[in-house]
């Protein structure tokens, strides 16, 4: 498997790699971490603001606003997959990632002309295609660029960058609010100009990821005459037992993992937040995955990565319930940050630690093909419980729907831990 040891320097131009905690990660890494920050400005001031948008404001049901939430999470899967094979095939991430960004600036424009539920999502639909391009393509050139024992640091590092872009996107869609009441045109307008500035970023100072090695000479001479024809990317990387047990994993349990739009608006509704303060909300989680994503992304790679990434979906099942407790009359203050601490701290275990966890399982020329592999399982499975979750809210209210949700998620993972502790013991 190709291992790139090449210094950031090589990789990122005359970029030094940044010193103090972010000493060991490469030039490629933290670039694209700033590409990432800028956009998650641009992608979380509309995301902060949309949920009570579109239901408060334009009327959408839960049942609809879970349909929206679905796709917004997982309806434009098979383009990851398009995305992570046209990169593999050109050995071009960086332009593949950036069409995708730059499709999602686009996006932000055209949400200044979208005025009913439905145009919206079709908006959120193409930014969604946005996304699907480029994740891929942007964490093979993250994974390419350190060797498997720090994938979880630099996809920390990564996502901790990642996270103070949706830290400081809520901030900025709640000063706007402040000053201008109902001013979601202007949420949308500066989000654009923000969008396009992440774009400028990748393409001025992100270089394309080293090509792998050629195969050895004698390779094709010792070669039968007559070999069998080469299986499709997709089958071939399902046939690797450990990416084909994480592709099953993260799509069992994304289908109870709850949206944190879906507990932004349940928060909302028990302590009647007024709506100029709903931005601040995501602001919470932001912050608790900002501080404890590297952190957990080294422990992860002391401990095991698959560990890291099951204990984390332990969390979300308490903020749920902690959702469903009595609240006294002066604990609400303590109901906003159990909830946003619990969901801030579930994203940092998991998110970066997936890609991780698959980045040394998977031969260099497909890593984007098999990272898209996993992110569309993850992002099918999740899609189906938005509907699933915004389906319970509607036919017997949120706190059935959420009791559910808490119920199949700790039984999956019981289910999970059940079936890996007996893979073990074959093993041993």
């Amino acid at each position: 498997m190709y291992l790139s040891t090449t210094r950031a320097s090589d990789i990122a131009g005359d970029t030094p790699a940044p010193k103090g905690p972010l000493r060991a990660v490469p030039g490629t890494v933290f670039v694209l971490g700033l590409v990432s920050l800028v956009t998650d400005v641009s992608a979380e001031m509309v995301t902060a603001v949309l949920p009570l948008y579109l239901m408060a404001g334009l009327g959408m049901s839960p049942l609809a606003f879970g349909a929206l939430d679905g796709l917004h999470q997982g309806a434009t899967a098979v383009l990851r997959l398009a995305g992570g094979r046209i990169a593999d095939r050109t050995r071009r991430h960086k332009l593949v990632a950036g069409t995708g960004y730059a499709l999602s600036a686009v996006c932000k424009a055209a949400l200044l002309l979208a005025t009913t539920p439905w145009s919206v999502a079709a908006v959120l639909a193409a930014d969604r295609t946005g996304k699907g391009l480029r994740t891929a393509p942007r964490d093979a050139l993250i994974s390419l660029s350190v060797p498997p024992g720090e994938q979880g640091r630099a996809f920390g590092v990564h996502r901790a960058l990642d996270t103070a872009g949706a830290l400081l996107g809520p901030l900025a869609a709640f000063g706007i609010l402040w000053v201008a009441v109902d001013g979601y045109e202007a949420v949308f307008t500066v989000s654009c100009c923000v969008a396009v500035l992440g774009v400028v970023l990748l393409a001025l100072f992100v270089r394309e990821a080293p090509a792998p090695p050629p195969a050895p000479p004698h390779a094709s001479a010792s070669a039968p005459t007559r070999a069998r024809p080469p299986l499709p990317p997709v089958r071939t990387l399902l046939r690797l037992p450990g990416l084909r047990r994480l592709c099953l994993t993260a799509a069992l349990l994304g289908l109870f993992t709850v949206g944190d739009a879906f507990l932004y608006l349940l928060l909302q509704r028990r302590l009647d937040l007024s709506a100029a303060f709903f931005p601040l909300l995501p602001v919470g989680t932001a912050a608790v995955f900002l501080l404890a994503a590297l952190p957990v992304g080294r422990l992860a790679d002391r401990v095991g990565r698959s560990r890291v990434f099951l204990g984390g979906h332990v969390l979300l099942p308490g903020a749920c319930l902690l959702l469903l407790a009595p609240v006294p009359a002066a604990g609400g203050a303590l109901l906003v940050v159990g909830v946003l601490a619990m969901l801030g701290l579930f994203y940092a275990a998991t998110d970066g630690v997936l890609m991780a966890a698959a980045g040394p399982l998977l031969p260099a020329g497909l890593r984007t093909t098999g990272l898209a592999v996993l992110q569309t399982a993850q992002a099918l499975a999740r899609f189906a419980g938005s509907l699933m979750f915004g389906s319970a809210w509607t036919l017997w209210g949120p706190g059935t729907a959420l009791g559910v949700a808490a119920a199949g998620l700790l039984l999956s993972l019981t289910v999970v831990a059940v079936l890996g502790g007996a893979r073990a013991e074959r093993a041993s």
